[in-house]
């Protein structure tokens, strides 16, 4: 293996602080007030179940939209030197929404919806154009330690907004505010003022290489997208260790996902408060910023398999350890070693897959990447529900997370590891 310069150019410090801008609408918006204080104040006059099927069904049609267009939008971006300015026009979509959930009155739960929903559509949109510039911004041999600092920033800047966040909900008064809702409000503010300074960067420093196709009309453009596509389609016999990776991915990556997404309602079930899962999150947020940053050294010294091996059996214990787990305690432990390996498996995933695409069609290969991520997620939050519905038991439905996180451990050892 080839030695790595110790230093990262500009370029790359660039690209990484634009995880350090969008992690902050992740975790203070998605996983941390929106869907807690859409129940309580935009929400208040419907039931919970209705409530809970409204943020349901705009996550669920959002993320359907993102899976399928993605592909298309990569393949658009790959046809001119136009990947920084797809990233910007979506982040600036995500900032504008999410800053004027500030304004929406309570009660107003299908304009928080809406205005909700395009943010999730404006993060996950410029995340697509996001990934496809790692290749521009880093050598191969420096991709584990320019992707891994993209999501440690991302942990270590969206967790600090969020503790700000949490202490403003907290002590509304130490910052001027009349309640909690103000905090709340203005929290939302936060976010996209946090989003729009620190995605300036990127779009300032980050230079694509000009390529002629940049002067071809938009429908030319859209017309050589979609034969593009085809023609990957076609050919896809000649990346067979892209498609191998990409179906590990697709399993090993909805397990983590899962995880994600149902352990609150997991601490729910042994009695955990809003308070303690909001203080589980941020144990989580800065256990991983040190953690994957480590997971990127570790990646360059073993090897892109080892290093995605050694988090997906972490993620198996977990498993292990979760089905048989029943106080706050425990859950604080799941919480630290989630922590300590989910920056690590997002972040050499995303590197891994860089080194097995070729290079000018990055932005239409990280597409099917997004579409493989994003497409994923149904199956194991509705897995793991459907069977502790069938047979009674939370257990039983986290321990049919194995049947994701074995056969993608098999799977990704099927493919060559260029490093």
């Amino acid at each position: 293996m080839e030695p790595t310069s110790k230093k990262l150019n500009k370029s790359a410090w660039s690209w990484a602080l634009y995880d350090w801008a969008n992690s902050a609408f992740a975790t203070t918006v998605m996983a941390g007030f929106f869907p807690i204080f859409f129940k309580s104040y935009w929400a208040s006059d419907l039931s919970d179940a209705e409530s809970t099927f409204a943020i349901g069904s705009v996550n669920s049609l959002v993320g359907l939209l993102i899976a399928f267009s993605a592909p298309v939008l990569g393949a658009f971006a790959d046809a001119g030197d136009s990947k920084r300015k797809f990233l910007f026009s979506f982040a600036f979509l995500g900032i504008i929404t999410t800053g004027y959930l500030f304004f929406i009155p309570d009660s107003s739960w299908k304009l928080a919806v809406i205005f909700y929903g395009l943010g999730v559509i404006g993060f996950s949109g410029a995340n697509v154009f996001y990934d496809s510039l790692l290749v521009t911004v880093s050598k191969e041999e420096e991709r584990n330690r320019t992707s891994a600092l993209g999501f440690s920033l991302g942990y270590l800047g969206g967790g600090i907004l969020f503790l700000l966040n949490v202490i403003m909900f907290l002590y509304p008064n130490w910052f001027g505010l009349e309640s909690q809702i103000d905090a709340v409000l203005w929290s939302f503010m936060s976010v996209a003022l946090w989003w729009f300074i620190f995605s300036l960067p990127i779009y300032l420093n980050v230079k694509e290489p000009t390529q002629s196709s940049s002067s071809k009309s938009a429908n030319r453009i859209i017309t050589e997208a979609f034969t593009s596509l085809l023609n990957t389609a076609r050919s896809i016999k000649e990346y067979k260790s892209a498609v191998i990776f990409l179906l590990a991915y697709f399993l090993y990556m909805d397990g983590v996902d899962t995880i994600i997404r149902m352990a609150t309602s997991y601490g729910s079930d042994i009695g955990l408060s809003a308070t303690s899962m909001i203080q589980a999150l941020l144990l989580t947020q800065f256990v991983g910023f040190p953690a994957t940053l480590v997971f990127g050294y570790y990646a360059d010294k073993f090897g892109y398999k080892y290093s995605l091996s050694f988090a997906i059996i972490v993620y198996i214990f977990v498993v292990l350890f979760s089905s048989q787990m029943d106080t706050a305690l425990e859950f604080y432990v799941v919480a630290c070693v989630v922590g300590l390996v989910q920056g690590g498996v997002q972040a050499i995933s995303r590197s891994f897959f860089s080194t097995l695409i070729p290079t000018n069609k990055a932005a239409e290969f990280f597409g099917f990447y997004n579409f493989i991520g994003k497409s994923s997620v149904f199956i194991g939050p509705f897995m793991v529900s459907g069977i502790a519905l069938v047979t009674g038991s939370p257990s039983y439905g986290i321990l049919s997370l194995l049947i994701l996180f074995i056969p993608g451990l098999i799977l990704l050892w099927m493919v060559p590891d260029k490093n």
